[in-house]
């Protein structure tokens, strides 16, 4: 400080003959430690650090500061390596004083929690960190593999073949148009954009009935019928009809709502909807009508008659599972059932089977007279679907790209079906198949007696899958006149859609070792 303000005391110097005299600058104010400001960040533009001090107290906010940046390094918060802020970026941070921040670092450096580096900054030292003891090792008990080589259970897709650029497209064209409300908390009814788009998808596709406004798009199926449930509970209803052979979630989900399931028989014809008038007491029942699951047969035209004529008559409601409704290999497409009477059926559909269970992004399509209670529920705010998925599935949907990827799964499908077909046909001709017009899964009839047997030596051959008992609704087998005690047999239900290629055909080899005969 004093040669500075010496020199800049002193007299200007003589000037040659005819020269101008240099200007003398002034002396500068700012104090000789301060950094100019394009070399050093601003305070406060550091990473960011939570750290709680005490304001009062015995303990000094110095040892505070060292005891809290201990506490982060020990507890794993802070990682090795983890870059700390300046200290002058800490301190404005927490409102104390620069040299508090840097006595602690400095402190910190000396026990080894920290290191500090020229032009690395401070960071949190890289100790190394004795393991956990292992635990003891038993050895393993005899059985089958716990993770199974193949996997031939059906409710899935191939998720391997997810359209990733085209989604990826997609989303980027969804974003760059997306209003700025989209980025908003919502209404339940969903996206606009997708609800329009659905609406015509539908009507083209699978010959739904459907108004934009009567759409509520659901963040996965199990949150639409959760919904669902909910409202019939609280319409009064008790019993609910579904099909003796199904997917017990679906009876979870409603037995939680406080709804009771009654099971309706099943055959080579679908459910059994010539019963209802005799279930007393119920007035809602839900099938799978284009596709059985897991039968894998389509509703008759005369029961699908029957099934609206009922719910017409007494006020009931059928709640129609759409959820391999694009997958039809062998005959024209069985349109949705909710065509027939859209003020009786409640359509639900899914992207899980054609995309990918993983987007979590389901539809309804709600009568009128309902719209407001499933609005009233799903305005609840539980688990609400991502508004910028549903802008990019309505754009994936408005593109042409759906389509697209459709009509290929739906070729890739059919040509391990007809694999799955010709490979039981050389190799286990006794084994009957059926239920494979359509959907992603087949099913194969066994000899009384052998399901349970064939089921536990395909685990043995780690191979996962599903014998038709897993799907039976209850335990045990009814007695005879009860409804729902009509059995479909010992089978397997043989999900072909859902090993990626690489692995279908060792999956189908498995599959033939195990089968009997």
């Amino acid at each position: 400080m004093e040669d500075s303000w010496a020199t800049s005391a002193q007299p200007a110097r003589s000037q040659p003959p005819g020269s101008q005299p240099r200007s003398v600058q002034p002396p500068r104010t700012e104090p000789p430690n301060t950094p100019p400001p394009t070399t050093q960040p601003a305070p406060g533009l550091g990473a960011d650090l939570h750290l709680d001090l005490p304001r009062s107290g015995t303990t000094g906010l110095r040892a505070a500061l060292i005891g809290s940046l201990r506490d982060a390094v020990r507890s794993g918060r802070l990682a090795p390596g983890t870059r700390l802020p300046s200290s002058r970026s800490l301190a404005a941070d927490l409102g104390i004083a620069r040299n508090t921040v840097a006595d602690a670092y400095g402190e910190l450096v000396a026990e080894g929690w920290l290191t500090a580096r020229q032009g690395s900054g401070t960071r949190v030292a890289r100790r190394v960190v004795p393991p956990e003891p292992a635990p003891p090792r038993t050895p393993p008990a005899a059985g089958p593999r716990r993770g199974p080589a193949y996997d031939l259970r059906p409710g899935s897709p191939d998720v391997s073949s997810f359209p990733r650029a085209a989604w990826l497209s997609a989303a980027r064209r969804a974003l760059t148009a997306a209003p700025h409300d989209a980025f908003g908390y919502g209404g339940p009814a969903g996206r606009p954009e997708l609800r329009r788009v659905l609406a015509d998808y539908l009507a083209r596709a699978r010959g739904v009935r459907a108004d934009p406004d009567r759409i509520v798009v659901c963040a996965g199926f199990k949150q639409g019928l959760a919904i669902l449930s909910r409202v019939l509970r609280a319409r009064g209803e008790r019993d609910v009809a579904v099909e003796s052979y199904g997917l017990d979630f679906h009876w979870d989900i409603m037995r939680r709502a406080g709804l009771r399931t009654v099971p309706l028989p099943v055959d080579d014809r679908g459910a059994r909807t010539d019963e209802l008038p005799r279930l007393t007491g119920v007035r809602t029942v839900m099938l799978t009508p284009a596709h059985q699951f897991p039968a894998g047969v389509s509703l008759h035209p005369d029961r699908r008659a029957a099934v609206v004529d009922w719910a017409s008559r007494g006020g009931g409601l059928v709640v129609e599972d759409d959820y391999d409704g694009e997958f039809r290999y062998d005959r024209n497409p069985v349109g949705a059932l909710q065509g027939l009477d859209p003020e009786r059926v409640l359509y639900l559909g899914t992207s899980s089977k054609s995309l990918a269970p993983a987007l979590r992004l389901a539809w309804m399509v709600v009568p009128a007279h309902l719209v407001d209670e499933v609005l009233a529920v799903q305005g609840t705010g539980e688990w609400p679907a991502c508004a910028l998925d549903q802008l990019t599935l309505a754009e994936f949907l408005d593109s042409g790209a759906y389509d697209r990827h459709v009509r290929g799964a739906r070729l890739r499908y059919r040509r391990r079906r007809d694999q799955l077909v010709a490979a039981l046909a050389e190799r286990a001709p006794e084994v009957r198949v059926s239920g494979i017009a359509a959907g992603l899964h087949a099913v194969l009839q066994l000899p009384p007696g052998t399901e349970r047997s064939v089921v536990q030596g395909a685990a043995w051959q780690g191979l996962a899958m599903d014998g038709l008992a897993r799907f039976r609704h209850g335990p045990e087998p009814r007695s005879a006149g009860e409804p729902g005690a009509e059995e479909l047999g010992d089978a397997l239900v043989v999900g072909y859609g859902t090993p990626p290629d690489h692995a279908f055909t060792g999956a189908l080899e498995a599959l033939c070792r195990v089968l009997p005969g």
